[in-house]
């Protein structure tokens, strides 16, 4: 099995790939995206150890800091108008996150809706109040909304499962696939298995282990 390595190297922190993956809230292919394109992200060097690539702790985190700064530098403004407890649907929302079309809005405002309309032509209406849709922005940015409920404080997370402890199962078995040449197939009934989910949650874990995003948001 892999495993989520840190290890003291000559008195430094270093990480490998996974480490580097679980440190940061990346997924284990934006880490190896990162480092084939070092150049570009001006990502770490590294150095090989046993057989292994491995970063000094203290790069990454240099690296991560002026990398999530690049991120907000590209993100849509944020429209602060209204009263936060107003519900509004998926195109106001769009347009609070300042995006063109409701098609833009991520996954993780979608699945989480603060209230649900069943229309009468049977579709389901999702409505979020602005204060959810601020939150959302404030992880992008890590700043927190004016709009935020009290005492929610900090940076938040870079998508829903990066402070799951099974997100880190889910990113080992998508290097170990990724060793052995395999595809994704199937991997969602490994995972759900193993951790005693559904297979949509195991899904969603292996999406959120995989993406580019997210998750991060910045």
């Amino acid at each position: 099995m892999t495993t989520v390595a840190r290890r003291v190297i000559g008195a430094r922190v270093a990480l490998d790939r996974a480490g580097v993956a679980a440190h940061t809230g990346a997924a284990y292919s934006t880490v190896n995206h990162w480092h084939r394109h070092r150049v570009r992200f001006d990502f770490p060097e590294g150095f090989r150890h046993d057989g292994r690539d491995w970063f000094w702790l203290d790069d990454i985190e240099a690296f991560y800091s002026a990398h999530r700064a690049a991120k907000r530098a590209e993100l849509t403004k944020v429209d602060r108008r209204g009263d936060p407890e107003d519900l509004i649907g998926s195109g106001a929302a769009a347009r609070v996150l300042g995006y063109g079309s409701y098609r833009n809005l991520p996954d993780t405002l979608l699945d989480h809706p603060d209230r649900v309309q069943k229309l009468p032509d049977g579709r389901i209406r999702r409505l979020w109040r602005r204060r959810t849709v601020w939150a959302l922005a404030d992880a992008r940015t890590g700043r927190q909304s004016t709009g935020r409920t009290p005492g929610a404080t900090g940076a938040r997370q870079p998508h829903p499962y990066a402070d799951d402890a099974r997100l880190h199962r889910a990113i080992e078995l998508l290097a170990e696939a990724e060793a052995a040449g395999r595809g994704r197939r199937g991997l969602a009934v490994v995972l759900a298995r193993q951790l005693g989910v559904t297979p949509r949650t195991a899904q969603r874990l292996l999406a959120a282990a995989a993406s580019d995003g997210a998750q991060t948001p910045g």
